[in-house]
């Protein structure tokens, strides 16, 4: 007898105003077309396709995950034991920032966002505000270890560092925005007692889904970290076909062209003459200067084509590595966790009510982080 689909209406993730932000990315892949013409096949070639695949299998896994019913179980045990506003966002920053160091930010997202979504189901939250802490906290979190984010990788293989002396060279980056960080939440998050709504007809919960998810989970991450992504992919896809076909309806696809078109347009910018010759002429060799070259380079561009472009110009290993953790801060584009965080949650006003937070994060922590450099 087979699998009975779950009831639970597919997500369309047209929420949140993130197809603006596709149509933009497209726009700008049509301008660079007419300014830089180049085959179809070398634009397929700056697409990160293992980024990709990853996400897409992710995606597909959390749908699984919420259609178990386990996330609004888990959600009511959590309201059940949690005081007030203030310490639940404590929580739920405290373990993003966690979680990011350890499984990497985009993994920490997909775990903890969709929970927040569903505590805002339950509860009257401040959804918006709790995902962009989120968002905040898994770039901070994930700064401190070189497996925490892709830049850190990168610079970390660059570098020559043990994993320890990478780790003791980030922690008073980290240091500072994780302080920013829980200052916001104590600013922003009143100490109230949290208000439940009233009780929707509650969703069974479905645990052979739940179960199947955790072990394709398990079985996607072993597959990534043997580098047997299509492999994953297939499995993951596969028993999804075959069995709960209304995960794979769920996935938000939209997200992923985002990215990739991301990928395109932001390599292509990284590329043109005008750029590489901005960066030969300005003094960012080290110091200060590369520091804020590359804050300022992640707001354009992304943190980890920035770590990638100003490798060669900065000679200031430690300072391009704490300029594009806290460039990811500030502009959605700034890091690909953003932009997961607000597709996730499926905000009405993502882009905005996320500005209207980052970019005073950033301005605070680049200041702060920069007077620690000069000092």
């Amino acid at each position: 007898m087979g699998v009975a689909e779950a009831t639970q209406p597919p997500q369309t993730g047209k929420e949140g105003g993130g197809n603006g932000l596709l149509w933009v990315l497209l726009a700008v892949a049509v301008m660079l077309a007419f300014v830089r013409p180049r085959a179809p096949m070398d634009l397929l070639k700056l697409v990160d396709w293992p980024t990709i695949g990853a996400l897409a299998g992710l995606l597909a896994i959390t749908q699984g995950v919420e259609r178990s019913g386990m996330l609004q179980s888990t959600a009511e045990h959590l309201l059940e034991r949690t005081t007030n506003l203030r310490s639940l966002a404590l929580l739920l920053v405290a373990t993003s920032a966690l979680l990011s160091a350890l499984v990497t930010n985009d993994v920490s997202l997909f775990l903890l966002v969709p929970l927040t979504r569903v505590l805002a189901t339950q509860a009257h939250l401040p959804l918006a505000r709790l995902v962009v802490l989120e968002a905040l906290a898994v770039n901070a979190g994930s700064a401190l270890t070189p497996i925490g984010n892709p830049q850190n990788l990168y610079l970390w293989h660059r570098s020559g560092e043990s994993f320890i002396g990478f780790m003791g060279m980030m922690a008073p980056t980290v240091g500072i925005m994780l302080f920013w960080l829980f200052a916001a939440v104590w600013l922003l998050m009143p100490p109230t007692p949290i208000e439940l709504k009233h009780a929707d007809e509650t969703r069974p919960m479905q645990p052979r889904l739940l179960w199947l998810s955790a072990a394709l989970f398990v079985a996607f991450v072993v597959a990534l970290d043997r580098h047997w992504l299509l492999a994953g992919l297939g499995l993951v896809f596969g028993v999804y076909l075959l069995t709960y076909r209304g995960v794979l309806r769920g996935i938000d696809w939209s997200l992923l062209a985002i990215i990739g078109l991301m990928f395109v347009d932001l390599r292509q910018l990284a590329e043109l003459p005008a750029i590489a010759s901005l960066l030969g002429r300005w003094p960012i060799e080290e110091g200060w200067r590369a520091y804020l070259a590359a804050v300022l380079t992640s707001q354009v561009i992304s943190n980890v084509p920035a770590a990638i472009v100003l490798d060669g110009p900065v000679r200031d290993l430690p300072a391009l590595a704490a300029g594009v953790s806290v460039g990811g801060f500030g502009c959605v584009l700034g890091s690909l966790a953003n932009l997961i965080a607000l597709r996730l949650a499926k905000l009405p006003h993502g882009l905005r009510d996320f500005h209207r937070i980052s970019i005073p994060f950033l301005l605070v922590c680049a200041a702060s982080a920069l007077l620690l450099r000069l000092g």
